[in-house]
């Protein structure tokens, strides 16, 4: 699982436009977004950085990442 710290998402819009990148990236990725907190869960092989790069490409701010097992 790897835990991005999104800045920038406001509304279910942004949670669509996250949610489009990182399945470009992986069509069967699992993605769990926590509007409030901006806290994005990808659970995916693929690496941080492709799906930080392509949030980061939607318009929006990656402040943080993390991997957790």
């Amino acid at each position: 699982m790897i835990e991005f710290q999104v800045e920038g998402m406001s509304c279910q819009h942004c949670v669509g436009a996250v949610t489009k990148a990182i399945k470009a990236i992986d069509a069967h990725a699992d993605v769990q977004i926590e509007l409030s907190s901006g806290i994005v869960r990808v659970d995916s092989d693929d690496t941080p950085e492709r799906f930080g790069a392509a949030i980061s490409d939607a318009g929006y701010d990656v402040k943080r990442v993390a991997r957790s097992a």
